[in-house]
């Protein structure tokens, strides 16, 4: 990497604002919204039929968090919630803040031995789930691992396997034996464990652990990342600035709100702005999306590139009418140019903007600005977001010159306080100096705009060449057969590494290997043209939509039987 000589500059940025911190916990301003707009539809659940204004949401949060002090937690103790997007899940989130749990956010797509590793491993004192979703029987899971529900009164939890947990509440209304039902939550509130509530207002601290999200690494196990009050109520205000939110906005969150993007960039973006939270569905489905978009006239949309797509691709995209959308948010992963194009024109997002950041930063570090020209609003992911630093440094921990790829490092109030109960773990991803170090490869230009061209364990070195995934796909993208595309390297013994380029079709097109191939000669240096070219249906993907390239790279090995030899 490029060194720094006396006139560079040097890649680092700072946001500057007029506009200061939030200095509330999420319960004190959670209840100046209502104040403010009490008649304000606040929650809008379509598959649940529900329709709540902020006085309404205000009054169902303040008996549930009453009701888990009356269940016998405690400020601090770790609350797990384990389920897709319903009302249950918003109450929760609001209730433990204002009771001061730490709410533990577990992937709706985990299974037994990550679900208990999850709730051991920061000893969740409780836990709310749904009952099943997709092919994941949630109750019977949870007894499997704690037979002693089975005999136990609802609250008197004493399992061998899950020694701290001892209440658990489920989404319905049925009786389960060793279970609350999640409306006796509320109803256990007393007068005693409200006025409790009304004092912890005065008492807890923003500083103080909120939230845990599990990081899905590509190696190990996963990671707690521990997130205060001050981290994710102001990345939702900075962020929900940044498309201009309002007061009045009807913001669509199809994406999970056990993940940053649903939870801060979707629930606290529309606290913090008197926005109407509007769910279509427990998870995505493009259709949903599309009509509740038109039924309830959305002003704004978020998502992943992937369920774009799959909007915009949808048989009966063209029937509905979205003019009402205006403003939104494409995150997740990257966000492909075409894809980010067809956003504007053909679902009327004008203001649509990118966002990039990671769990442990709250989670978002850049963000395009709705009036950025549109060249880099569809190249780039923005510029640094307010009070926040980012440097990009080269693989000896020098920052690098402008428009030189390297680690992209950022500090601030985002950053979380660490990864719950792993001080090595932590230690390794902040270091001394409070930088949190990403893994993400970044460029930043003389204007300040970011670029992400990839991961550092995704860089791919054929022969002595480095070669940026993101690049390649880029160009391909602009084959007029190629609807999505990964691309990523597999192990070469005379290279080291080649690059493989999977490929999916778009509908009522036909494209061969070679006409890929001859597509790439003459635009991109050969060395980037990849050896291997693989048509599929779909890619390997995390319940978010981030595309698993540790599993192709895996997978592509043993199919062209090549030896891994590529070391991590």
């Amino acid at each position: 990497m490029s060194e720094m000589t006396a006139t560079a500059s040097p890649s680092y940025v700072s946001g500057t604002s007029s506009v200061p911190l939030i200095g509330d916990t999420i319960g004190q301003h959670f209840d100046k919204a209502a104040a403010r707009w009490p008649d304000t539809e606040a929650l809008v659940v379509r598959h649940q039929g529900v329709r709540w204004t902020y006085a309404e949401l205000k009054r169902r949060v303040d008996e549930v968090a009453a009701g888990l002090l009356a269940l016998g937690l405690q400020p601090g103790d770790r609350i797990g919630i384990w389920s897709p997007n319903n009302a249950e899940w918003c109450l929760t989130q609001f209730a433990t803040a204002k009771a001061g749990l730490v709410l533990v956010n577990i992937n709706p797509s985990y299974r037994l031995a990550e679900l208990e590793y999850a709730l051991t491993k920061v000893g969740c004192k409780g836990l709310v789930l749904a009952d099943s979703f997709k092919s994941s029987n949630y109750v019977e899971m949870i007894r499997t691992l704690a037979p002693e529900l089975d005999r136990c009164s609802p609250g008197d939890l004493k399992a061998a396997r899950l020694p701290e947990l001892k209440v658990v509440a489920h989404i319905g209304h049925e009786h389960i034996h060793g279970m609350y039902a999640f409306h006796q939550i509320a109803e256990a509130a007393d007068d005693a464990a409200r006025k409790r509530v009304a004092e912890l207002a005065g008492r807890l601290q923003f500083d103080d652990p909120i939230n845990i999200q599990f990081t899905s690494g590509t190696t190990g196990f996963p990671k707690g990342a521990t997130l205060t009050h001050h981290n994710i109520l102001n990345n939702g205000f900075f962020v929900g600035e940044a498309i201009r939110l309002q007061h009045g906005d009807r913001l669509c969150i199809p994406v999970p709100l056990y993940h940053c993007f649903g939870m801060v960039m979707g629930n606290l973006g529309c606290v913090t702005h008197g926005a109407t939270m509007v769910y279509p569905s427990e998870a995505f489905d493009p259709l949903a999306v599309l009509e509740v978009v038109e039924r309830e006239k959305c002003t704004g949309l978020y998502g992943v590139p992937t369920m774009f797509i799959a909007q915009l691709d949808h048989p009966e995209f063209k029937r509905f009418d979205l003019s009402s959308l205006r403003t939104g948010i494409m995150a997740g992963s990257p966000c492909p140019i075409e894809v980010m194009k067809r956003v504007i024109r053909d679902l009327n997002m004008e203001q649509v903007t990118i966002a990039y950041g990671m769990t442990e930063t709250s989670p978002v570090s850049f963000q395009s600005a709705v009036d950025d020209a549109l060249e880099k609003r569809v190249s780039t992911v923005g510029r640094v977001q307010p009070h926040i630093e980012v440097k990009i440094v080269d693989l000896d921990g020098r920052i690098v010159p402008r428009g030189t790829a390297g680690e992209l490092c950022t500090r601030g109030y985002s950053v979380m306080l660490g990864y719950w109960g792993d001080e090595e773990k932590t230690a390794e991803a902040i270091d001394s100096a409070g930088w949190m170090h990403t893994g993400d490869l970044a460029v930043i230009d003389d204007e300040g705009y970011c670029n992400i061209v990839g991961r550092i364990k995704d860089l791919v070195i054929r022969g002595g060449e480095n070669i940026y995934p993101r690049e390649v796909e880029e160009f391909l993208y602009r084959h007029p057969a190629v609807n999505d595309v990964q691309v990523i390297g597999v192990p070469d013994k005379k290279y080291g590494e080649e690059l493989c380029a999977c490929i999916r079709v778009r509908e009522g097109h036909e494209v061969t290997e070679d006409e890929i191939r001859e597509f790439c000669k003459g635009q991109i240096a050969h060395y980037k043209i990849p050896k291997y070219i693989r048509f599929v249906d779909e890619f390997p993907m995390t319940v978010t939509g981030k595309i698993q390239k540790f599993v192709m790279r895996k997978q592509l090995a043993e199919e062209l039987g090549l030896a891994e030899e590529k070391t991590a």
